[in-house]
């Protein structure tokens, strides 16, 4: 004889499996995956992007997931926007996306409408030139590098700067300059390979702390007139943010913005935007270089906002300038 229990059992238990892939299906599509693509493993825009993603899993509660992918740099990242769908979230300076859209530069050779697409978000930290030095002299004057050894990277914005600063200063001719990967900055400097490094990072860099936690070092600070001759933006890092360098620090830095394209829908970056500034004082707290973050930053974009982070930034009163809308 047949068991009806056995039965209502069976049914039961095949109702529950349903009950379950389909709560597993809902989740999986309230899931929103976004790409986010900064610069390579190890250095502080990569481990920006690993705090971001954090902040954004657990204002969200898990509904927008950021997965950080290694990139190569600014250049690789607004080449991509060809090739991406969707939700691709990157960052760049500003002037690289002015290149992209008027087809100079970089992307002279590979212009693209795609590249009329891209809008921003909201502003990261700005990148900051270095000049280190090995000694404990604390803030020096550029002209400390005259007769030194000084690795300046390959083929990198700190690299390009560097070798344009030395120019600029009448110092060309009097730097020997090593040949190197920037990245080994730190280590040639404590082995006395080298006189010095420059890096481009936000700061606190942690190539700088990896080098001052070996050796004293010195910063070069630079006056307001070579800042003024360079052309960029002026940048101060505040005494203490290095072991052993007391006072204020004057350099110039690049601004830096995270960018997405129209792919993205108005609610994702709404959602973006608003956690973003929700957890920016946490971001701070827990890595200094969020700090130097403030809304007034959004005046260093190019283009216009995307419509989303455009309603989050009316909702929160934030002045907007006309450009952006």
């Amino acid at each position: 004889m047949r068991n009806p229990f056995s039965s209502r059992c069976r049914a039961l238990g095949t109702s529950i499996a349903t009950l379950a892939l389909l709560c597993a299906a809902f989740y999986t599509q309230a899931e929103t995956r976004v790409t986010y693509k900064s610069a390579a493993a190890g250095t502080s825009y990569y481990l920006m992007g690993v705090e971001l993603a954090e902040a954004v899993r657990k204002g969200t509660d898990g509904a927008i997931i950021l997965a950080s992918e290694e990139s190569q740099g600014s250049v690789q990242n607004v080449m991509e926007v060809l090739a991406r769908q969707g939700n691709y979230v990157f960052t760049a300076p500003a002037v690289l996306i002015e290149q992209a859209m008027a087809g100079d530069g970089a992307f002279a050779e590979h212009p693209h409408p795609r590249f009329q697409e891209i809008r921003g978000l909201f502003p990261l930290p700005s990148i900051t030139m270095h000049f280190v030095l090995a000694g404990d002299k604390g803030d020096i004057d550029f002209s400390a590098l005259k007769g030194k050894h000084i690795l300046i990277g390959r083929g990198t914005f700190s690299a390009r700067e560097a070798a344009r600063y030395l120019s600029l200063f009448g110092l060309e001719d009097h730097v020997r300059i090593a040949d190197a990967a920037i990245n080994s900055g730190p280590e040639a400097l404590k082995n006395g390979q080298i006189d010095g490094f420059v890096t481009a990072s936000a700061y606190p860099s942690p190539s700088v702390i990896e080098a001052a936690s070996s050796l004293p070092i010195s910063l070069v600070s630079l006056t307001d007139e070579q800042i003024e001759q360079t052309g960029a933006s002026r940048q101060t890092i505040p005494g203490g943010t290095y072991p052993g360098i007391n006072n204020d620090v004057y350099t110039t830095s690049l601004p830096v913005i995270a960018y997405t394209t129209t792919s993205m829908d108005e609610e994702t970056a709404y959602t973006l935007t608003k956690t973003f500034w929700e957890h920016h004082e946490a971001l701070a707290e827990d890595a200094p270089w969020w700090s130097s973050i403030s809304p007034e930053m959004l005046e260093n974009m190019t283009d216009t906002l995307h419509p989303g982070a455009l309603r989050y930034y009316q909702e929160a009163g934030s002045e907007i300038p006309d450009a952006l809308r």
